[in-house]
């Protein structure tokens, strides 16, 4: 089956295929998916988020990201970590989030694991950028090109995270969590984001050397 190509919005504007014509969507490609995010705490939300889309799609996740926010405590880790098993059944009942207990008790035993790290290494995001070398990889795709499901370094990724007791982050996971924080830019060339993303990489590398 064909994969879809850029598609050329009513803006002007070349775009990925998979937000298609969703406002709601769009603004996420456009100002978040694959921009580089080097924040400890904010990566942390994310891999948490896309745990909890396991077997769900990632728009159903981001429509109810504010939910996520006000149960989860602004995904604070320190406050996560603390959650008591009432909690647990609170947020069971909250209708807002994904109510899977094997994901919310992996979120707390993930945020534990998260503390650890920012205790006792160099942090959690440089712990995951060392991966791709502190700098994005642009897989330079090409407009109806199939992006990878993993790769070798989201099994690295992951085997780490594992290794240090995080649920729910398989390389297929991690692999969506890496393209979402622009640790690989997989923005189609032809797509307007492609540029940008490479552009604020670049001005991140910079200012580094400063």
């Amino acid at each position: 089956m064909a994969v879809p190509k850029t598609i050329l919005h009513a803006d002007g504007l070349k775009r990925c295929p998979w937000p298609k014509d969703d406002p709601f969507y769009v603004a996420y490609h456009d100002h978040e998916w694959g921009v580089p995010e080097w924040d400890d705490r904010a990566l942390f939300e994310k891999l948490i988020l896309d745990g909890f889309q396991a077997g769900l799609s990632w728009i159903t996740i981001l429509r109810k990201r504010d939910n996520f926010r006000k149960a989860f405590d602004d995904f604070e880790p320190a406050k996560i970590a603390r959650y008591t098993p009432k909690k647990v059944e609170k947020l069971m009942q909250d209708a807002g989030i994904v109510r899977n207990r094997a994901k919310i008790e992996g979120a707390i035993l993930s945020a534990r694991c998260y503390l650890k790290i920012m205790e006792s290494g160099p942090g959690f995001s440089a712990m995951l950028w060392d991966h791709v070398g502190g700098k994005p990889i642009d897989t330079k795709l090409r407009a109806g090109q199939k992006p990878a499901a993993e790769t070798a370094v989201s099994k690295a990724m992951s085997k780490q995270l594992i290794g240090h007791g995080f649920k729910f982050v398989g390389p297929t996971i991690v692999y969506a969590f890496m393209q979402a924080v622009g640790m690989v830019n997989d923005h189609e060339v032809t797509c307007w984001c492609h540029a940008e993303c490479n552009k604020l990489a670049a001005q991140h590398g910079k200012k580094k050397k400063r």
